[in-house]
């Protein structure tokens, strides 16, 4: 199954472990940009722009930067596959490390052409990769097989998903378009059809 949330932190489940709670209810200072699953799927993190992190579950709580002065906004995080830490990204390319996730690098400090939208570990290396707007991937002790950067896209990557074995993931588009790399298939997309509104992230199975 799969669970959708909201900006408010409203969570929606489908087929997924028993709803454990949310932020529907709550005043946040910033809204909700991303959610992690835990490896067993018992629990579920919540971070909202500021990098405020909610707990779900039995998802630990190993640290935010809630009470740091960002450069850019958080857009999104991936948790380590034994659900002992987290990483959170930034607009920016920063990333920002809790529990026993590793930092190996960021694009904090680099020019980026389009911004940072997207995070995801690689349960292979323990690395991970960021994506920007443009389709471009940003390798951090993780494999790159391949980026959309070249590419003359219809509407900006929003978001990327990997696959299990580590060995390949897939960008997508505002308007559903899928890009698929290494051992990530292709199985369709939305692209070219009419939407009511923009897709916004992607999840694999």
């Amino acid at each position: 199954g799969y669970r959708l949330v909201a900006s408010d932190g409203g969570i929606f489940d489908f087929g997924a472990a028993p709803f454990e709670g949310s932020t529907g209810g709550l005043a946040l200072q910033a809204p909700i940009v991303g959610m992690a699953d835990t490896p067993d799927g018992g629990g579920y993190w919540l971070v909202a722009a500021d990098g405020g992190v909610f707990t779900f579950g039995d998802a630990g709580f190993y640290g935010s930067t809630g009470n740091l002065h960002l450069v850019a906004p958080i857009v999104g995080m991936a948790a380590n596959s034994d659900g002992r830490g987290y990483r959170l990204a930034a607009a920016d390319g920063g990333v920002f490390t809790f529990g026993d996730a590793g930092f190996y690098g960021s694009t904090g400090n680099v020019h980026l052409a389009r911004p940072i939208v997207g995070i995801a570990t690689d349960n292979t290396t323990g690395g991970y990769w960021l994506v920007a707007a443009d389709g471009g991937i940003f390798s951090f002790s993780a494999p790159f097989y391949g980026s959309a950067g070249k590419i003359r896209l219809a509407r900006p990557i929003v978001g990327m998903e990997r696959t299990a074995d580590g060995r390949g993931y897939r960008l997508v588009a505002a308007d559903g378009g899928i890009f698929a790399f290494g051992d990530a298939g292709f199985f369709g997309s939305m692209g070219g059809r009419r939407l009511n509104q923009p897709v916004v992230a992607a999840a694999g199975s």
